[in-house]
């Protein structure tokens, strides 16, 4: 076991002269070997080990039990131990999870912290054996490439030394070290999906490959390197895609297959969703024919007007709140800051050489009216826009703009009555202008933004 963990830390850059490393010891006996064999690396590469132990509090006497271990354990070795306790059950049911999901969690939100408190790595002991019955179980519930990659040997500040080796090779290394460990009782009840595949589903498999384990951890690897180029891919698409308000749908359904799929779901990965097919298939279809589907409570892909975007309703805001134009600097309004400056004519003249979008987001300064005042779009609003000679329903001004649905409520705007001056995206009116008799310029920006001012 040690040579192949020491080839997995070499192969995938896992650990430098110096680091300070928390190991996630359980107490069984993957991670009493790996905390072993770090331990036996600690002075050759000046390592300084902690150790890590959460208490589920899901087995009584025997979760105790395994605590007291960890922690005899890290006194014999002469390492700290950091220890916490959730009754994990009582919180998946609060937040209506299973109890696996939930003490997987629990896990990793506690290694976060230490990892951030320590500036530390975290070794887990996951073994070849683990992403084995990590891919059954993605494959069993008809996952793409990104399930068939199994568990990463690196993710972040997460290592996993033993990743290329079998839960039978950590067991022999412990009887060959006299290393002591305990046994989770509930690792022979059937009631957890995992179990179920370790105890009747990889055998059987293994009676066909004796080597199935390792077949899957190279097939693991292969599907990384596919999913990475696959990602790269669609990184590139989206880019291409990217337009005012969301993508171009006429540029994502003209993609492979494949490469629309990736798109879309690291569209909702960055709403934190980890899309089932199903979601990839229902965002697919509104893309070809418009329309929109809910993702996730207050999450929504909408398709309208050649234009895709994700909609994360809990974001939307409408204020009715009315700020009077007088002579602020700053103003902030529906969670949004925007900076006025009232600049001479000959200044503006040079901020405009320097800035495309300032004539378009300045206002003739002494035509606004004593009473205007920025609000929200409101039912009669009319907009002249800058060069066009009509003047229309702010409404219809926002249709042709595509300017997204949900979006609109909250946009700001400098109005007298329900005529409006300036509107953010829309810029200023046509009967505001800045024109060749004006003194004065009234320039709005919000801050933070380059991609409109």
């Amino acid at each position: 076991m040690d040579n192949k963990a020491l080839q997995t830390i070499h192969k995938y850059h896992m650990l430098r002269q110096g680091d300070r490393i928390v190991v996630g010891l359980s107490g069984g006996a993957d991670s009493c070997a790996l905390l072993h064999f770090l331990v036996s690396l600690r002075k050759e590469m000046d390592l300084t080990i902690d150790a890590c132990h959460v208490n589920h509090m899901l087995r009584g006497q025997e979760a105790d039990r395994d605590e007291q271990f960890a922690a005899k354990l890290c006194e014999k070795y002469h390492i700290t131990l950091l220890t916490q306790r959730v009754d994990v059950a009582a919180m998946a049911k609060r937040k209506k999870i299973s109890t696996e999901l939930c003490a997987r969690n629990v896990r990793y939100d506690f290694f976060a912290r230490i990892a951030d408190q320590f500036s530390a790595k975290i070794a887990t002991a996951h073994t070849a054996s683990d992403n084995a019955e990590t891919v059954l179980f993605h494959l069993a519930r008809g996952s793409g490439i990104s399930g068939l990659c199994g568990i990463p040997p690196v993710r972040d500040n997460i290592i996993r030394p033993l990743i290329e080796c079998t839960r039978s090779d950590t067991e022999r290394y412990c009887r060959d070290n006299h290393i002591d460990y305990v046994t989770d009782s509930t690792n022979l009840q059937r009631d957890y999906t995992r179990n179920r595949l370790r105890l009747d589903v990889v055998p059987v498999l293994k009676t066909i490959n004796p080597s199935f384990e390792m077949s899957v951890t190279a097939m693991s690897q292969r599907m990384r390197e596919a999913d990475e180029f696959l990602a790269q891919c669609a990184r590139q698409a989206l880019s291409e895609a990217q337009c005012r308000g969301g993508y171009d749908t006429v540029k994502l359904s003209a993609l492979d297959n494949i490469v629309f799929s990736e798109a879309i779901r690291l569209l909702l990965k960055e709403f934190h969703i980890v899309p089932e097919a199903k979601h990839i298939e229902l965002v697919r279809k509104i893309v070809y024919n418009s329309g929109a589907v809910e993702i996730r409570k207050n999450i929504t892909a909408v398709s309208e007007q050649g234009i895709l975007r994700i909609v994360c309703r809990e974001a939307i805001k409408k204020t009715k709140e009315k700020i009077p134009f007088g002579n602020q600097k700053t103003i902030f309004i529906n969670d949004k800051k925007f900076q006025l400056d009232k600049i001479n004519l000959s200044e503006f003249h040079n901020r405009k050489k320097n800035n495309k979008f300032v004539f378009h987001n300045s206002v003739d300064y002494d035509t606004i009216p004593l009473t205007a005042v920025f609000r929200t779009r409101r039912s009669g609003d009319q907009f002249k826009p800058l060069g066009r000679n009509i003047t229309k329903p702010l409404r219809k001004l926002m249709t042709e703009q595509k300017i997204p649905s949900e979006q609109r409520d909250s946009l700001v705007l400098l109005a007298d009555d329900s005529e409006i001056i300036w509107a953010e995206h829309l810029g200023v009116s046509e009967l505001y202008r800045v024109t060749p008799q004006t003194h004065s310029v009234l320039c709005i920006a919000p801050t933070g933004r380059n991609d409109e001012f």
